[in-house]
């Protein structure tokens, strides 16, 4: 969970007012924050937020915005907001997109600031704050990246181009000459550590202005002198670039409100891109894009186990910072600017528990009593657990919910027909999987400096669409595993096929398989009392290919619902 440093004077002069440690500790569960630590000699509170959906937490400003809104002071106005189809004065603020960019890196968010002169504390925040939200929201810059400069050194318009990374040169920042966008991938610690976002494309992103001058190689280092923000400066431009538009638009949000917070005038930017985009192909950022939400009253009331009139709902939801109306029993949100994290009604309800206040609600003895024990499905995968084990496997957990590209077409279009998530935050966790294969190929594909041979194996859920079914899909218990080294051929998994069948004491056949996954000739289905149970064999190289994976590999699943009991 992430955890941020704020200075304690500093933070408690954001709130408006103090609380003593167990006071805060208390009104953090508004937050679903704790209180980790506390160094006195420093002034420092380090503390740890537990709600991965609201990155506007993971700022001492986001954080010290919400609870004060709690304790009542009211939801602030952020009147610099774009919105579709009205669009704040850019003041001949703008940024132009190379069309190269559009398969790159597509998309840009900017602003400008005027404010105080930066202090250290203020300075340390901004860094903090950057390096939370890119690190973990932005897949540590692979989806959100941010730059921070000094703004009067730029000349409008703000070109994003797509340029020749051996040809291309700047002097990065702690840099002691100029380099080339290759050689920074090679020699500086920024390229070293990110330059693999963008390796493997033929031009790579890069900021400069009209001037020529630059601002940065987005995502990996800014420039020595614009990219360079000091103590003192009192104009500052942000950038936030990245590959999907809506996380980057709320990114970009947070970090205005935050600087709106600080005591900044926000100054919008308008962007002019080449190609299409939801919103057009002029967008004035910052940028309101998120929808409205709606409940019914009595489904919350339903829910918590308690009544709300509509005015106590109001009152709640506004504690949260949410503006809403009551209208025919049904609740209706605007999230605000700064939040995204309303998919659904139960959203809504969340929101009026915590504001509301968990104390508030009266504690219900539970009234029925069951004894628990273990389902079949359960003990048979305990037993299949014990045994991959001992065939010399090592068990993985992921995540259940990934991208199209990753679970069919890194895959060479096998399970085309997978579940689509209705509402998804991001089009990285948009399907639901429909095999345990491509969770393993992503783990084969980070674990090349691993000694091999690398034999992994999980044991998890994966979805289907299924019509017979009351909600249309299929939850399938399944094994996967997958072997990774010079010797993987189709001998090994067929003999290790063979090992945990025999130990699970199930009868079965081989038959040939036309899995695209596996290459032809070199794949066999399982089958159990005539039905397909399972597949195996070895990788087909296209697939390798798709995943960066240098060695030859076997993989196989098997449906455990239809293993004998």
């Amino acid at each position: 969970m992430p955890k941020i440093e704020v200075h304690e004077e500093r933070f408690f002069s954001l709130i408006g007012r103090r609380f003593t440690h167990p006071e805060l500790e208390e009104i953090l569960t508004a937050a679903k924050g704790e209180l980790d630590e506390v160094d006195s000699q420093e002034g420092i509170l380090k503390l740890e937020l537990n709600d991965t959906n609201r990155p506007d937490l993971w700022s001492a400003a986001g954080l010290a915005r919400q609870l004060k809104i709690y304790s009542g002071n009211g939801i602030p106005e952020y009147p610099f907001f774009s919105r579709p189809g009205e669009a704040r004065d850019h003041g001949g603020r703008t940024l132009t997109v190379d069309p190269g960019l559009r398969e790159i890196r597509p998309y840009i968010c900017a602003f400008a600031v005027q404010g105080p002169p930066l202090d250290d504390l203020t300075l340390r925040d901004i860094i903090q704050s950057q390096e939370k939200l890119c690190w973990t929201y932005g897949r540590r810059r692979r989806a959100i990246a941010m730059g921070v400069y000094r703004s009067g050194l730029i000349t409008y318009p703000v070109r994003y181009d797509a340029v020749d990374p051996d040809t291309t040169r700047f002097k990065p920042l702690d840099g002691d000459r100029e380099m080339s966008l290759r050689e920074i991938h090679r020699e500086h610690p920024k390229g070293i550590e990110f330059g693999h976002i963008t390796e493997g494309f033929p031009r790579f992103p890069f900021l400069r202005d009209a001037e020529g001058d630059v601002l940065s190689y987005p995502p990996v280092i800014n420039s020595d002198r614009i990219g360079a923000v000091e103590v003192g400066d009192t104009e500052l431009f942000i950038e936030l670039t990245g590959t999907e538009i809506h996380p980057l638009l709320l990114a970009g949000s947070i970090v205005a409100c935050d600087f709106a917070d600080l005591g900044f005038t926000i100054l919008p930017v308008k962007i002019l891109y080449p190609y299409d985009t939801p919103y057009g192909r002029e967008i004035t950022t910052p940028f309101y894009f998120q929808k409205p939400q709606e409940v019914e009253l009595r489904s919350a009331e339903k829910l918590l186990g308690e009544e709300f009139s509509p005015r106590e709902a109001l009152r709640c939801l506004a504690r949260m910072g949410c503006s809403a109306e009551v209208r025919e029993g049904r609740v209706r949100v605007a999230p605000p600017e700064y939040r995204n994290d309303f998919l659904h009604g139960v959203d809504i309800i969340e929101d009026l528990m915590i504001g509301r206040g968990m104390n508030s609600f009266t504690p219900v003895t539970p009234r029925d009593f069951t004894v628990g024990r273990l389902g079949d499905a359960e003990l048979l995968s305990r037993r299949v657990l014990s045994l991959m084990v001992g065939l010399g496997f090592q068990e993985m957990i992921f995540n259940y919910l990934g991208s199209r590209r990753d679970f069919v077409e890194r895959m060479r279009g096998a399970g085309g027909d997978i579940v689509r998530i209705a509402n998804p935050m991001s089009e990285n966790y948009e399907y639901l999987r429909n095999s345990i294969l491509p969770s393993l190929m992503q783990a084969e594909s980070v674990s090349g400096n691993a000694a091999y041979p690398h034999n992994i194996f999980e044991i998890g859920k994966i979805a289907r669409p299924d019509p017979s079914e009351n909600y249309g899909t299929a939850t399938i218990d399944s094994l996967g595993f997958l072997s990774a080294s010079t010797e993987a051929g189709f001998n090994g998994i067929n003999s290790r096929i063979a090992a945990l069948l025999s130990n699970l004491s199930v009868e079965y056949s081989l038959t040939e398989s036309d899995d695209p996954r596996f290459i032809p000739g070199r794949a066999a289905e399982i089958r159990v009392r005539g039905k397909k149970a399972g597949v195996f064999g070895e990788v087909h190289p296209a697939v390798l290919e798709n995943w960066n994976i240098q060695m030859p590999c076997t993989a196989a699943e098997i449906d455990l619902n239809l293993l004998p009991e």
